[in-house]
């Protein structure tokens, strides 16, 4: 895959891969300068459930600049309509996770049509049995980067979220090691930092060791071994933020830094805990 498109051949391939699939042609927006703070909606899953406008409408509130998606609810095939529910809360579709069927025969089609309209550029699997399989792991990655030559001429983006099993390891390489290697360069690595701090990483280094393919991450926070006065809140947690959010800046190519709100200290509401998350981002931004 030719990594070194000039502008002019680049909007020329866009141009001839939306015609391809029926899709209006788009020049997408130029990658931010800084990451852009969005949120992983399955923080608030069952706020998204009741009423998926309400909850939209609350995290817009809240200061974010874009969502990542973990199901459509009211909007499932009607990519225009929330677009325009978007636009009005002034939110990007920062990024969504779908399964790996969508990648696979003609539903890639379908799916890069659905989200090409939605102008969600960077569409990840958050999770797969098949990557950490001995013999299926290779044709999942062969899957990715068949789905990459379809997206990249439209300025999308496929990729694959970590949780802790994808760090053990085959012989004597992790499986997301092994990923990174059997995929194009254009493929995302959605290093869920909670996850990988979990398994014993340090989630600044896998960032520092796939340059340029952490464009959406999950800033997740995460207690590990149960650290006396550490919180599942950011800042009050056991990751380093400083470190990772240094590492995306310098190397990660980052675009989205995306908080993942799993856990609720104290018994306050996910939407209460998400808003603390991003006030604690906020003081290390």
């Amino acid at each position: 895959m030719n990594t070194n498109l000039t502008r002019r051949n680049f909007v020329k391939t866009s141009l001839v891969a939306a015609t391809a699939l029926g899709l209006k042609p788009t020049l997408w927006a130029a990658e931010a300068s800084s990451p852009r703070i969005s949120v992983q909606l399955y923080s608030v899953r069952d706020d998204c459930k009741k009423d998926f406008d309400a909850a939209l409408a609350q995290i817009a509130k809240m200061g974010f600049a874009g969502v990542e998606f973990a199901g459509y609810h009211n909007y499932t095939g009607k990519a225009k309509e929330l677009r325009a529910k978007l636009d009005e809360l002034n939110l990007v579709a920062a990024g969504t996770h779908i399964g790996t069927g969508n990648f696979r025969g003609d539903e890639l089609k379908r799916t890069a049509e659905f989200h090409h309209t939605l102008g969600c550029k960077f569409l990840i699997v958050p999770g797969d049995g098949d990557f950490t399989h001995p013999e299926k792991s290779k044709a999942f990655a062969e899957t990715m980067n068949k789905a990459t030559e379809t997206l990249k001429p439209l300025g999308m983006f496929c990729g694959y979220h970590n949780h802790s099993g994808e760090f053990k390891k085959d012989g004597d390489k992790t499986y997301w090691d092994l990923f990174a290697e059997r995929t194009s360069k254009d493929v995302v690595l959605q290093q869920d930092c909670g996850w990988s701090a979990t398994a014993g990483l340090d989630p600044a280094e896998l960032v520092r060791r796939h340059p340029g393919r952490t464009k959406i991450t999950h800033f997740k926070p995460v207690v590990v071994k149960e650290q006396a006065g550490k919180k599942s809140i950011i800042g009050q947690d056991s990751v380093n933020w400083p470190s990772v959010l240094k590492a995306c800046r310098e190397v990660g190519g980052t675009e989205w830094v995306t908080v993942e709100q799993e856990a609720y200290p104290d018994g306050k509401s996910p939407l209460e805990c998400t808003a603390m998350s991003l006030a604690g981002l906020k003081k290390i931004w």
